[in-house]
């Protein structure tokens, strides 16, 4: 009889692992770190869906969109996030994408009205640095100094391909001469942001390619003031990161549910101080203290996501042949 009961008691839990619906969300992986929003949105989100909420590392944010595309109809995944407006024009040519039918009223710097992405928090690029370095104010003045920088490839990262579009946004014909006075700042291109990061934290660099909103991270969770964005007079460029669901997806009503839910506060209020960027609707408690103290830029730059294919393939080769020599 107990030898019956163990067999019961196996099939139950087996039929409930069954009847417990999966949804599997490719993401970057700074975002599923043990420190990153992750883990705090899964146990969110399973607390309401009944479901198992299963995020994948797939590398840096743009590693995302290769990913998908290699994979094609045939992907695992129901939703991707970690995409930006420079990469869903892309993403949209793959014929791989659903529409949403998400609706919310977003704290952006500009007005949002994709059907088939829904974003989910916005920050500007910037380059990171302790206090006490005498920092430059324009990316041509950091080409111009001896100062060692760190930046991402912009094949595999996002913001290695927001530096991309941020000098071809400022300085238009005459970005391949900044490249080329930037290349001999270089350190070393990673394939990532946290790699890069690490890199800087590490004493291997001056600056490096990051956010307006990382010193927030050092203030806030680490009470050390020690970090700024250096603020550029041609201004910084834009980055908002999106979800989008995949057409193939066997779970798309609750891909949709997820979808929702990240613009709603159980998402939003967990961004600020783990993913440290801006939530793309702000909680109803506002930012938390010391975002007051990061850098605004005065001017915002940014390339429309229907243009973004044509100009990062120009910036991509300028980038090529300028590190090349």
């Amino acid at each position: 009889m107990k030898y019956l009961g163990c067999i019961a008691g196996v099939f139950a839990a087996t039929m409930a692992t069954a009847e417990t619906p999966e949804l599997i969300v490719y993401t970057y992986d700074s975002f599923v770190s043990d420190w990153g929003p992750g883990p705090a949105v899964e146990k969110a989100f399973e607390a309401e869906c009944a479901c198992d909420l299963k995020f994948v590392g797939a590398g840096d944010g743009a590693a995302l969109l290769a990913r998908i595309k290699l994979e094609g109809a045939r992907t695992d995944a129901d939703v991707v996030l970690g995409l930006d407006t420079n990469l869903t024009a892309g993403a949209m040519e793959t014929g791989l994408f659903a529409p949403h039918s998400v609706s919310a009223e977003y704290s952006l710097p500009i007005e949002w009205n994709d059907e088939n992405f829904v974003p989910y928090d916005w920050g500007y690029f910037a380059f990171v640095h302790k206090n006490g370095l005498d920092a430059p104010d324009s990316l041509k003045a950091l080409g111009e100094s001896d100062l060692k920088i760190v930046i991402q490839d912009p094949r595999s990262s996002t913001p290695g391909l927001g530096l991309l579009m941020w000098v071809k946004a400022a300085y238009g014909d005459e970005s391949s001469a900044i490249w080329e006075s930037l290349s001999d700042n270089i350190v070393t291109v990673t394939k990532g942001w946290s790699e890069a990061y690490g890199l800087f934290l590490e004493g291997e660099a001056d600056m490096v390619l990051s956010y307006t909103t990382s010193p927030a991270y050092h203030l806030i969770a680490e009470e050390d003031a020690g970090y700024a964005a250096a603020a550029f007079e041609e201004g910084h460029y834009l980055q908002i990161e999106v979800a989008g669901k995949l057409a193939s997806s066997d779970q798309p009503e609750l891909a949709d549910r997820f979808l929702a839910f990240i613009v709603g506060e159980g998402f939003q209020t967990i961004i600020p101080t783990t993913n440290w960027m801006y939530p793309a609707v702000t909680p109803a408690d506002g930012l938390p203290k010391g975002f007051e103290t990061l850098v605004l830029p005065e001017k915002s730059l940014l390339v429309p996501a229907a243009d973004a294919v044509a100009v990062r393939d120009a910036a991509l080769a300028e980038w090529l042949i300028a590190l090349s020599k």
